[in-house]
């Protein structure tokens, strides 16, 4: 820092341009060509949901993992086999300083009502500290013309997985608020929001009125905390089970009073990479697990594979490979009526491309595909580098 920059100066200013962080950021059809992948030649995941009416969804992040990311949405209705161009995209723009707000974490929900949803983090350049979740509904994402809600703020951090439905109708959502270590304003970067450091740390929202309202239930602190990107299923005896990203890997950490308090997270039984991942009960009240599983080095982002528990996640069983490459990363997915499951993921994001696994149960214990409707490897969003390489 300058010796003659006034420290106070620079905070005032800081705070100044944060204030416009609060002000909802707009879903705004047409991305400019200068997002599309073939052009921004970046895809990094976010996340995929299927519609009532059998539309397919996919968001993902265009500009960068960084202070420059925003929000792309594309659309499917042919299940899968194709996207359209960018439909419509999160752009909070800049402030009088000419910073960035980022949209850099997101995800998109059907929920059980029908109603799309799509939850996103706005923050000032990469993360300013505080951050901020909010989310868009779509009544209509069936429509030629679907409309998007007024977007709300929910909480402080970021937001990465699909909330879950509890037995009870609540629905959890998981939101971070990461750590002083990853913000970036400069001079001003260890005296912003010090009154939220008793909540840097995977909490737990709840909504009882199916998203009109939210409040904060509990928490839980990693070890060796980084991004949290925690997701959470409901065990068939009523207890949670969570699942957690750090440093060195995944942690795990249980509840048994709904999500209100957590045990201490500790390592999973596997080794795994420090990297996202997709927990989820299925239909047939097993749970899938979707991770990076590379059997010579487990911390590298490479093999992606899914397994599966039928015994409350205690043990993990077979082990169907989607990907054997290194680079693919961040799954997300749903399952359809009929039991097939839908994962995408991105593979190596700066000129890579976004990338669609559809396989059943079955393929994943017989860890091959067995399924005559498998689909593995799929290419949806391409950079125009990924699509000119082959």
């Amino acid at each position: 820092m300058n010796k003659n920059t006034n420290p106070d100066l620079t905070e005032q200013f800081i705070r100044a341009q944060l204030d416009k962080t609060m002000i909802p950021a707009e879903v705004k059809k047409n991305p400019p060509l200068y997002y599309w992948p073939e052009v921004n030649d970046y895809t990094m995941s976010c996340g995929i949901a299927e519609t009532p009416g059998g539309r397919i969804w996919l968001g993902w992040f265009a500009g960068g993992d960084d202070e420059r990311a925003v929000l792309m949405l594309a659309k499917s209705d042919d299940g899968g086999n194709s996207f359209s161009t960018p439909q419509y995209y999160i752009d909070p723009g800049f402030v009088d300083c000419g910073m960035h707000i980022s949209a850099v974490v997101a995800n998109l929900w059907t929920a059980p009502d029908g109603r799309l949803f799509v939850f996103f983090t706005v923050s000032l350049g990469y993360y300013d500290g505080r951050a901020g979740s909010w989310f868009t509904v779509c009544e209509n994402p069936d429509a030629d013309d679907p409309q998007w809600s007024i977007p709300q703020r929910i909480a402080n951090g970021a937001s990465l997985n699909k909330p879950t439905v509890l037995s009870d109708g609540t629905w959890l959502l998981c939101v971070s608020l990461w750590r002083r270590e990853h913000i970036r304003q400069g001079a001003a970067s260890d005296r912003l929001f010090p009154e939220l450091d008793g909540e840097r740390m995977a909490n737990v929202y709840a909504s009882k009125d199916q998203g009109k309202t939210w409040e904060r239930i509990g928490g839980v602190k990693n070890q060796y905390p980084t991004f949290d990107e925690h997701m959470i299923v409901e065990r068939a005896d009523g207890s949670l089970l969570m699942y957690l990203r750090d440093i060195c890997g995944m942690t795990q950490s249980e509840s048994f009073d709904k999500g209100h308090t957590w045990t201490k997270p500790v390592p999973t039984p596997f080794p795994a990479a420090s990297a996202r991942f997709f927990l989820r009960k299925l239909k047939s009240g097993n749970i899938l697990l979707v991770r990076n599983n590379d059997p010579i080095d487990p911390k590298s982002r490479s093999t992606m594979t899914a397994f599966l528990s039928d015994d409350n996640g205690k043990t993990w069983k077979g082990g169907l490979v989607l990907d054997e490459r290194y680079g693919v990363s961040y799954p997300d997915g749903y399952q359809t009526e009929d039991g097939r499951i839908f994962i995408q993921y991105d593979w190596m994001r700066e000129k890579g491309e976004i990338m669609l696994a559809i396989f059943r149960e079955e393929d994943i214990l017989a860890e091959k595909a067995v399924s005559p409707d498998t689909k593995l490897k799929h290419p949806i969003m391409q950079t125009w580098t990924a699509a000119h390489s082959k």
